[in-house]
């Protein structure tokens, strides 16, 4: 009876052996996902073979060696899943920017009607000071003429400034988020409102004087490419919903908003972390009274720092899936 154990049975042992070997530390990262999978069920299968081992075998030897391998398994098993430190810089050094890459067209067309809407608002409330009233953005043009930087009362309280600003930022993102299961209609639409305001706001500044609008400018650059580019990919992963709903491709449409639900899940994290560090520089560097220069600086400095992020991490390492074709 032993002979006829070891011998079906002697094949899923090696093999379970073969995939111990594969292994890299205390994670299963030396595995393709076909192989973590069949890792599980070999090690389920000696589990189970060394308790036939020990009811009916009976043998010392192949009982030791069942339970040593079993534990080797376990172990490696149990190590990978409460490794969450792994976990964490896998999703900062892989799986964000490739979601994010994945996503681009989304966060593009997000970028282009924010600053094509700013823009044309921009244009008519420095032209025309009845649009400005409209939008309730003349009043800026006053403090400009004025000179009364309104701006400048952070100083007075930096910690509940980059608090508030930061809060704002959050509900700003998460409707441009959350409405774009509205086919994506939501987020464009939350887009052109903020772009017609901000737009709307330098313009009139403009108007009333332009040297206050520059000083404006200078404070709102430090911190305000990471603030809209959080902005725009929570927009971007909106709207990736949303066209889930309307196109799901060759799923149907649950998968696909599972699917997609889950990429878009992975940017608006990745937008809270941005939106911590814009709020953090606009609460402490944006208002100080540091030099213009220095300013945009850590504007432009963050703006590239994140592109390159975002463009060229984990390009050199394959994902699950990509490892699990190769096999």
């Amino acid at each position: 009876m032993i002979n006829r154990f070891l011998e079906q049975n002697k094949g899923n042992w090696e093999r379970l052996e073969d995939l111990l070997g594969m292994l890299r530390g205390n994670s299963l990262r030396g595995l393709s996902r076909l192989e973590v999978r069949e890792f599980g069920e070999l090690y389920r299968r000696a589990a189970a073979d060394l308790a036939i081992a020990r009811a009916e075998t009976r043998d010392p030897k192949l009982i030791n060696y069942l339970n040593s391998l079993v534990i080797r398994a376990h172990g490696k098993i149990y190590r990978a899943e409460s490794n969450g430190a792994h976990l964490i810089t896998q999703f900062f050094s892989r799986d964000l920017p490739e979601t994010v890459r994945n996503g681009s067209r989304y966060i593009l067309l997000a970028t282009v009607v924010f600053m094509a809407t700013s823009i044309f608002s921009g244009v008519l409330s420095y032209n025309n000071p009845e649009f400005a009233i409209t939008i309730g953005v003349e009043e800026t043009a006053d403090a400009a003429k004025a000179g009364h930087k309104w701006w400048q009362s952070l100083n007075d309280a930096n910690q509940v400034g980059a608090s508030g600003i930061l809060t704002n930022n959050i509900r700003v993102a998460f409707l441009a988020f959350a409405w774009g299961a509205l086919l994506g209609v939501g987020s464009l639409y939350v887009l052109t409102m903020n772009g017609v305001s901000i737009g709307g706001v330098v313009g009139a500044c403009y108007r009333g004087n332009a040297e206050f609008a520059t000083d404006l400018l200078t404070f709102m650059v430090g911190h305000g490419v990471l603030e809209l580019s959080a902005i725009f990919m929570a927009a971007g992963a909106g709207m990736m919903i949303g066209y889930a709903i309307i196109d799901p491709g060759d799923l149907t449409r649950g998968q696909a908003l599972k699917k997609k639900g889950a990429e878009a899940v992975r940017i608006v994290i990745g937008c809270a972390v941005i939106l911590v560090i814009a709020g953090i520089i606009e609460g402490f560097i944006s208002p100080a009274d540091i030099p213009a220069p220095i300013k945009v600086a850590v504007g432009v400095g963050s703006g590239i720092a994140m592109l390159a992020y975002f463009l060229l991490a984990g390009r050199n390492e394959k994902s699950p899936d990509a490892e699990s074709e190769a096999v």
